[in-house]
């Protein structure tokens, strides 16, 4: 498990580190104390790419096209 605090990783960061932990709970190999540690570091980082994914989303939704269909800015989101 990476030391970094999980509301500082970047989305690619925190998606990999959650397959690890994936691979590892998996494949079985793991103490109980540890499994339970690497679960809820699981968690937090699923909590981390969900937030991540929606903030894109959203930025995604709020781009403005032109007549053209060309992105001409951004619109801002709802409050």
């Amino acid at each position: 498990m990476s030391e970094t605090p999980v509301n500082e990783m970047s989305f690619e960061d925190a998606m990999r580190e959650l397959e690890s932990v994936v691979g590892q709970l998996e494949g079985g190999d793991v103490a109980l104390e540890a499994s339970i540690a690497l679960y809820e570091r699981g968690a937090q980082l699923r909590k981390r790419c969900e937030e991540q994914l929606k903030a894109a989303e959203e930025k995604v939704a709020a781009l403005t096209l032109d007549g053209d269909g060309q992105p001409n800015g951004t619109a801002p989101l709802d409050p």
